[in-house]
């Protein structure tokens, strides 16, 4: 059966409405070039202040200082990850030629392998913070238990969530459903 030209045409501008999406991965990279001046200030920031510490204490901030450019650096992997498979997936593949330094996971990660990497990162991400506020008390013995119990529940939603998207991914590949398509 034929189709008619209308129904090209609307076809055709439905799958041109994909290029909408490109400001939001244009938008990301600038978020990401945000990060990269908070991780800068951080870092002098912080190396001012570490250097100021009595020698007894540098150690325990050297350990938070290197975790909140963990910190950092999940999420900005994250946001890459974001970036380069979203437009590949939703846009246009993108054309790096044989360029030797192109990410082995460039093209290969469908939609549902994104949201279990964006997942596992955001429970990588809330790690760290918690870590971070764990030795700020254990250092200080500063602390504020209600923020703390509200940073473990928050995480522990976010452990959860994770184990069960992956479950429903997992049964739903297991029963011939489209695990790769957008839920």
């Amino acid at each position: 059966m034929s189709k008619s030209g209308i129904e090209r045409g609307l076809e055709a501008a439905l799958f041109a409405s994909r290029w909408l999406l490109a400001p939001f991965f244009v938008g990301l990279v600038f978020a990401l070039f945000i990060l990269l001046v908070v991780f800068g200030v951080d870092l002098w920031t912080d190396l001012l202040h570490l250097i100021a510490l009595p020698p007894a204490k540098m150690a325990e901030g050297g350990i938070v200082l290197a975790l909140s450019l963990i910190d950092l650096t999940l999420t900005a992997s994250l946001l890459l990850i974001v970036i380069f498979s979203g437009y590949e997936n939703f846009v246009s593949r993108i054309d790096t030629g044989d360029h030797q330094d192109r990410p082995d996971w460039m093209g290969t990660i469908d939609f549902a392998a994104l949201k279990m990497k964006l997942m596992a990162s955001i429970v990588a991400i809330s790690a760290v913070a918690l870590l971070k506020s764990f030795l700020v008390v254990a250092d200080e013995g500063v602390h504020d238990e209600k923020a703390l119990i509200w940073q473990v529940a928050i995480h522990l939603t976010f452990v959860v969530s994770s184990v069960l998207l992956a479950l429903m991914d997992f049964i739903s590949n297991r029963s011939g459903g489209h695990g790769g398509a957008p839920s």
